[in-house]
């Protein structure tokens, strides 16, 4: 099935000082992406107002998710919606938009360093990227979810986690979330199929935050975690998920160039990870 590119630059859900160069990573990658399947969501251009959810510049990114809700609304028939971000956050709206459509059973499969699961209430930051996934479980403000959760925590499939903190991690211990960490996922892609075929699900989201990659492999990422994956072995991994399941969905974040002429060492890794989403 063709792909639907949708480019949301929000940069409001990071806790990073380079923030703002995550509208620069979007932006690189949109311009090597076919315009005619391709469209960007307009962000705010302020920071925004926690609106005590203890979720930093909550009205913006309420107002983003709002926006690309919409926008993945009209996507033309028939394609496969590939959200490219900005940071995690973006991927809220994209995944509940996502399982919505499906109608059944979708796994959510999480290729990130991190497994952004805090809640407003344990995360040190208050920044929305590291809440994402909570926030999908149904633990988030009302008025983000709806009073509704859009994963079950049995179709979580946590794949490349290598950092985590003291209150994710007991979170994790309390849930039936799957979690494949990088070292496994490095020797042996086919863990992360397992792992998919174990939640049920016969369709899947795929979500790589970059930062699932090893530094070694990319410079233009926020928060680096070291013995991370190689690219190589992340396509491995992507492409041995969609050779079993239908994929309803998938998102790139959190690319964030530390200058704009770093673009192009980086670009072709990425162009890579989008080549394995799409074909």
């Amino acid at each position: 099935m063709p792909a639907s590119f949708v480019v949301v630059p929000q940069w409001q859900g990071s806790s990073s000082s380079r923030a703002m160069r995550l509208i620069d990573g979007a932006e690189a990658i949109r311009g090597d992406l076919p315009s005619a399947a391709t469209r960007t969501v307009e962000i705010p251009a302020g920071a925004g107002e926690s609106l005590e959810t203890g979720i930093l510049r909550f009205s913006s990114i309420s107002a983003v998710a709002e926006a690309l809700d919409a926008a993945l609304g009209e996507t033309a028939p028939g394609t496969t919606p590939v959200v490219i971000g900005g940071d995690c956050g973006v991927e809220f709206a994209a995944v509940r938009h996502a399982v919505t459509k499906a109608g059944g059973p979708v796994a959510l499969v999480w290729f990130d360093a991190h497994p952004d699961i805090h809640s407003p209430s344990t995360s040190p930051s208050g920044a929305f990227h590291g809440m994402v996934v909570r926030a999908l479980l149904g633990d988030a403000p009302e008025e983000l979810t709806g009073g509704r959760r859009a994963v079950a925590a049995e179709h979580l499939v946590l794949a490349g986690t290598r950092a985590c903190d003291d209150e994710e991690a007991a979170y994790l211990d309390s849930a039936p979330i799957a979690v494949v960490d990088a070292d496994r996922l490095a020797s042996a892609p086919e863990t992360v199929v397992e792992a998919v075929r174990a939640t049920g699900a016969r369709a899947v989201y795929i979500h790589v935050d970059l930062d699932v990659l090893d530094p070694a492999e990319i410079g233009g990422i926020t928060h680096p975690e070291p013995f991370g994956l190689t690219v190589a072995a992340l396509t491995d991994a992507v492409r041995a998920v969609r050779a079993e399941f239908e994929l309803v969905g998938a998102g790139i974040t959190e690319f964030a160039p530390s200058a704009p002429d770093a673009v192009v060492d980086d670009l072709p890794a990425i162009l890579r990870i989008v080549s394995a989403l799409v074909r």
